[in-house]
């Protein structure tokens, strides 16, 4: 399996921590450019059920609030 591929199982995964461990291996272009084709997979016609879910389990994924940001206590 090539490396793109790899990285599209895992962001595809609906699994966070593949899902957050993939993307953390983009420069910051990179990250811009998949969450806009993540955003066009949950939205546009032409995707099966399926991708369309997986898109937008990973884009909760990358919006849900690291635990960095949550608070103690």
């Amino acid at each position: 399996m090539s490396w793109l591929e790899e990285f599209w199982s895992d962001m595809l995964s609906e699994e966070p921590l593949r899902i957050t461990a993939a993307w953390l291996t983009l420069d910051a272009e990179s990250q811009i450019s998949v969450r806009a084709h993540l955003q066009d997979m949950a939205t546009e016609d032409g995707w099966a059920a399926s991708q369309r879910e997986s898109a937008q389990t990973a884009l909760s994924v990358l919006d849900a609030p690291s635990d960095s940001e949550v608070p103690n206590g």
